[in-house]
């Protein structure tokens, strides 16, 4: 019988708690008792803890009594894990825990923890996509995957924001039973066996504009309003008022992308839009949206997304039957 542990605090996320434990609890239904899961949490700020949405819940154990027979060890992630410190004594036994674990690793951003604990060095990871860029600040001689659901890299298994822990949960499953098992978990929760793409689905593109006094803002409004026009850079450089290459200087600087690249994603934003809420036909949106017909459209949003314009559509679409 495995142990499979999950970390909480004060503060925690729910469902990175929920979400891995019931993939293992219902293997449980189809394994012999000997290949059963034993499931337990272990808490580092005292058995009873809140979680963000007020839910309360009791460990099993704290810290300071854990047994340390983990053979899968996932801190869980929190609002507040970004920012907190815990105490260095906490750090160590999370230290001494992973290396005992067979297999360790974190949901959401629960890899701040082990980031502080010194577990990240040299590692790939993932985390949510919008705690990324803060995760590599923190882990410099970690490589940080923004676009990633989840990652193994040899025993270290990170996955990205909330549900995907359960995408996680699935993935180790399969490493330990098969294929099979794992897809009769994933049919009794009613989840994606593997989903296509990565996190940039999910996340908004256009959530970091310029200053709007700033000319640069007042070429992503040109560019948001004039969408089906060719918008090329000498264009967009007119109407800041600037030299080419002075505009593409101050474009990158501001907007964090060069300046085409913000007219794909502006594009690409527009789309998913009207794919999530509409029922037109996609060779329509890719002319309303400026991509010019439904290839290029579709070559955008794999090259950017990692899914089709038609898979979009049937994973958030409110109509799902377009």
């Amino acid at each position: 019988m495995k142990t499979v542990t999950v970390v909480i605090f004060d503060g925690v996320q729910s469902l990175d708690v929920s979400g891995p434990l019931d993939v293992f609890s219902e293997a449980n239904r189809f394994l012999l008792p000997g290949d059963r899961y034993r499931l337990q949490t272990v808490s580092v700020d005292g058995v009873a803890v809140t979680c963000s949405n007020g839910l309360g819940l009791n460990a099993g154990l704290t810290w300071r009594d854990a047994d340390g027979e983990d053979d899968l060890l996932l801190v869980a992630g929190g609002p507040t894990l970004v920012e907190r410190r815990f105490d260095p004594a906490i750090h160590a036994w999370l230290r001494q825990a992973c290396a005992r674990a067979g297999k360790f690793g974190s949901i959401c951003n629960g890899a701040f923890m082990l980031g502080r604990a010194g577990l990240l060095d040299h590692r790939t990871v993932t985390t949510h996509w919008n705690d990324a860029a803060a995760l590599a600040a923190l882990c410099p001689l970690a490589r940080v995957e923004a676009d990633r659901i989840y990652v193994q890299d040899e025993g270290l298994y990170t996955s990205a924001g909330v549900t995907a822990g359960i995408d996680l949960a699935l993935y180790l499953l399969r490493q330990d039973h098969g294929a099979e098992l794992a897809l009769n978990v994933a049919k009794r929760l009613v989840v994606a066996m593997q989903r296509s793409g990565g996190q940039s689905q999910f996340s908004p593109y256009l959530d970091h504009l310029a200053p709007p006094d700033s000319p640069i803002a007042e070429v992503q409004r040109h560019v948001l309003a004039n969408l089906r026009q060719p918008l090329s850079v000498a264009e967009l450089a007119a109407v800041a008022r600037m030299s080419l290459r002075s505009f593409s200087r101050s474009f990158s600087r501001e907007a964090g992308m060069a300046p085409a690249e913000f007219v794909q994603r502006a594009r690409i934003d527009a789309a998913r839009a009207q794919l999530e809420h509409g029922t037109a036909p996609i060779k329509a949106i890719a002319y309303a949206c400026g991509f010019g017909d439904a290839g290029r459209m579709r070559n955008a949003f794999v090259r950017v997304l990692g899914v089709s314009p038609q898979r979009y559509r049937e994973s958030f679409g409110q109509d799902l039957g377009t």
